[in-house]
């Protein structure tokens, strides 16, 4: 069996730390040129982007505001390959 979150905190207080689960993708916010070269490669702008919550678990421990883009890298199932995808922070 495999433990899927760590848990911690005391009677009542109890917290999922999701970060460090291999099921949770590894996020960054997103430097401004991987931005633009994926809005020029795709003609939108980064309003179009899908989107993901401030608060968010995945992203939570990172220092993104409102407007922000997040980069999501995880490995795929069925090339075994990283691949990287994008959420603008709402």
């Amino acid at each position: 069996m495999v433990a899927l979150a760590n848990f911690s905190g005391g009677m009542g207080t109890d917290t999922i730390k999701t970060v460090n689960n291999f099921l949770v993708p590894k996020a960054q916010k997103a430097s401004v040129d991987d931005v633009k070269k994926l809005c020029d490669q795709f003609r939108i702008t980064a309003q179009q982007l899908p989107r993901v919550l401030s608060s968010d678990p995945g992203v939570s421990g990172l220092s993104v505001q409102e407007g922000d883009v997040v980069k999501f890298t995880r490995k795929s199932w069925v090339t075994g390959k990283p691949e990287d995808y994008y959420r603008l922070v709402i």
